[in-house]
């Protein structure tokens, strides 16, 4: 398989980051994370406080999940989702998957399919219908054509009009 330059790059940029020696960063305890950072105590936060903060990359997780707790503990509706929230609920558990479902949608045709069928029982049987002798009809009288207008050929159109555009002459030195 032929590479072009931007994958080499990316796969010799990945290789080096794997090279690198891990640096273990040192211990620190909750307290000094948050004070380095400059954010409050995740247990202080009140309804209405800002959590981007915590947000960030360099907050460790279990810092940002107790803050995202006591965001929800504060604030009911971020907590509590009402039934009437779409695609609110997990429609990817297979224990709530219906066996054997049928469906009118039919894929790469929709629903269009079981539409026609309906269409089809809804009429009825069309039979030719019986023609009766059809009623002569008289033959039209020709009548001669209305004679000529004549149109005088002495008129001659009127010249078109052209734009025509004029600039001030400078005097050239």
């Amino acid at each position: 398989m032929k590479q072009d330059f931007w994958s080499r790059r990316k796969a010799q940029v990945a290789a080096e980051a794997a090279q690198e020696p891990v640096q273990d960063a040192p211990e620190m305890t909750d307290a000094e994370v948050l004070e380095t950072l400059n954010l409050p105590d995740p247990d202080t936060i009140k309804s209405g406080d800002d959590v981007k903060g915590f947000m960030a990359k360099a907050v460790p997780d279990h810092l940002r999940r107790k803050a995202l707790r006591q965001l929800w503990k504060t604030n009911p509706v971020l907590a509590n989702l009402d039934g009437l929230v779409d695609y609110g609920e997990d429609f990817t558990d297979s224990t709530r998957v219906v066996e054997h479902i049928q469906t009118a949608y039919q894929v790469g045709k929709g629903m269009m399919a079981h539409l026609e069928r309906l269409a089809q029982v809804d009429q009825p049987e069309q039979t030719e219908p019986e023609i009766e002798h059809a009623p002569e009809i008289a033959a039209l009288q020709v009548t001669a054509p209305p004679e000529p207008i004549e149109i005088e050929a002495d008129r001659t159109p009127e010249p078109r009009r052209h734009m025509r555009f004029s600039f001030p002459q400078e005097s050239v030195t």
